[in-house]
């Protein structure tokens, strides 16, 4: 295990590197910011979100925590909603899921981990409303996997449907919201097919989205 006087160590090492590939790079960074992305993910060390996409300090604004939910009584998830929306104008919006996701394990198997239970109560939701296709799953990995998907995709609409989102489409902003998940065996990202640009194209995208995820 690392120290954290490991860490400071090699917060210096990165900075020098970067420094000297671009000596210009900080001082840009620190006089603006202007993403183009929202990454709303889950808080699990293994998703980090820049690393997945490849890119640099300054290109994506970020919300996570336990399961990447998108709760409508969440003040700090609104907050950041707002402020990449209204005053970073982002053009892109990505709910991003993943794969052995410790949120969805235990409100699958209704494990009992304390305060977080209440969290997981929106998971739960999620697993209710879509109990019907989660039983036919073939083995309890199947119905893991796919209610991370689904998972996702309620996401999507939970962001959709906020008040932030309805009104920037209104105002005629160019928004739109992915639904992704990763995969932490194979480092690779899978688009789930949802894609809202509009109130308007929101049910046709769920009804596409669900259906297509295995």
């Amino acid at each position: 295990m690392r120290t954290v006087e490991e860490l400071l160590v090699n917060n210096r090492v990165w900075a020098a590197t970067v420094t000297t590939q671009d000596p210009g790079f900080f001082q840009r960074l620190a006089n603006q910011q202007t993403p183009s992305y929202l990454w709303i993910g889950c808080s699990d060390s293994r998703v980090p979100s820049t690393q997945l996409v490849g890119l640099p300090p300054g290109e994506m604004f970020v919300h996570r925590n336990v399961a990447n939910i998108v709760a409508h009584t969440d003040f700090n998830c609104l907050a950041v909603l707002q402020y990449a929306v209204e005053v970073l104008h982002v053009q892109h919006i990505i709910v991003c899921g993943h794969y052995r996701c410790g949120g969805i394990h235990a409100a699958l198997h209704g494990h009992h981990l304390g305060l977080i239970d209440n969290w997981l109560q929106h998971v739960q939701d999620v697993r209710r409303k879509h109990a019907l296709r989660l039983a036919v799953c073939r083995d309890t990995a199947t119905e893991e996997h796919l209610l991370c998907e689904l998972n996702v995709i309620e996401q999507v609409v939970n962001v959709s449907q906020t008040t932030i989102v309805q009104q920037a489409w209104l105002r005629g902003q160019q928004l739109t919201v992915y639904g992704w998940i990763y995969d932490v065996e194979d480092g690779l990202l899978r688009d789930l097919q949802i894609r809202v640009s509009s109130l308007a194209t929101l049910d046709v995208q769920y009804a596409r989205a669900v259906a297509l995820v295995s």
